[in-house]
């Protein structure tokens, strides 16, 4: 728990004297649209700022008001997405944005209350917009104000539980007083990016440093305590890269209920190995009905893309393949459409297959 001599009217009174907004410029900073405010917020969950900044611009470019947001089609909006991973969160930033234009009238709940009823809005988000749109005296809680609350309170509550992210909200409230909300929930923003950071804290240069339990104690990195970790299981997709001779191939969509959801794919067999070979895919319960194997004749098989997610590390391996003959839709329920090529930029999907289409040439020389 914090330690009872913490003075919070000492840390927010040189937090606020130590900021300055220009020190990180970003184009959704001292912003008050909350589109904007909570477009930027959705982009940058788990997302670095540096990552997010170009699709934020794109987005606000593309969907300048969330109705037009409302009135996209979800292909596109899951195509300008791509990349970004979480793919949950543009289906939320879709729901919320049909929700706000279709229940509100186009125009955002100025409550953090009715914030926190849209779809994909937690409680920093909702926080957020609430305080930089509204100007709702709430504080912020993410992972930057847990690491700074903990540290300067020299708290080793977990932060990971539902108790202790109520605890630490108490903390954040205390912390905030009666300052504004916007420009405190800014200033701790950027205080946790620029000087309290997770692995290489700024000590020597801190406002707050003569308050900060954890550096009297020298406890910096051993705080916030985050408990128990996630554990990360591992899985296996064998990318069946199907083309005829028109450049064309098979693509499918992902089902419902499994990352990247809703995204397109190459033709999928999961196995539990990643040396699993064609002819043991072929064999396998999952191999396409509707793909005959007596028709395909292999180029080629990839490497070893791997991609880290929060809970699952994929493996994946693309097997080249050619048909003999020309490829042809197959009919509902079954999923696989034919794509030409040169049309796969109107499709999203997941980075791992991106990221082979940038590494190799899908050239099959008919």
């Amino acid at each position: 728990m914090a330690i009872a001599n913490v003075s919070w009217q000492h840390f927010r009174e040189e937090l606020l004297a130590w900021y300055r907004p220009e020190r990180r410029p970003m184009p959704w900073k001292e912003e008050t649209d909350p589109y904007r405010i909570w477009l930027s917020e959705i982009i940058l969950q788990q997302t670095r700022v540096e990552q997010g900044w170009p699709y934020f611009e794109r987005f606000v470019t593309a969907y300048p008001t969330v109705t037009v947001l409302a009135a996209a089609e979800d292909d596109a909006v899951m195509k300008l997405w791509e990349g970004l991973g979480y793919y949950s969160r543009a289906r939320n930033l879709l729901k919320a944005a049909r929700t706000v234009a279709d229940e509100h009238g186009g125009k955002f709940p100025a409550t953090y209350a009715g914030l926190l009823d849209l779809p994909g809005i937690g409680p920093y988000t909702a926080a957020a917009v609430a305080s930089f749109a509204f100007g709702r005296q709430v504080a912020v809680l993410d992972g930057n104000v847990f690491r700074i609350l903990a540290r300067y309170a020299g708290d080793a509550t977990p932060t990971t539980t539902e108790p202790g992210r109520k605890h630490f909200q108490q903390l954040a409230e205390r912390a905030l007083g009666e300052v504004p909300a916007a420009r405190f929930n800014q200033a701790i923003m950027d205080f946790g990016a620029l000087v309290c950071t997770p692995k290489q804290a700024d000590c020597a240069r801190c406002p707050v440093a003569s308050g900060c339990q954890a550096l009297a104690q020298d406890r910096v990195y051993d705080l916030p305590v985050k408990g128990k970790k996630t554990t990360v299981r591992p899985r296996y997709f064998h990318y069946l890269v199907v083309s005829d001779a028109r450049d064309r191939y098979l693509l499918e969509q992902r089902p419902a209920g499994d990352i990247w959801q809703s995204l397109y794919q190459f033709p999928l067999v999961e196995t539990d190995s990643v040396d699993t070979s064609l002819e043991q895919l072929i064999q396998h319960t999952d191999w396409p009905a509707t793909l005959d194997p007596t028709r395909l004749r292999q180029l080629r098989r990839s490497g070893v893309y791997r991609h880290q997610l929060s809970h699952q590390t994929i493996g994946a391996v693309f097997h080249v393949l050619a048909s003999h003959g020309l490829l042809a839709p197959a009919a509902p329920p079954d999923s696989p459409m034919v794509v030409p090529r040169d049309e796969f930029d109107r499709y999203a999907l997941p980075r791992i297959i991106t990221r082979f289409l940038e590494d190799t040439t899908l050239t099959l020389g008919f």
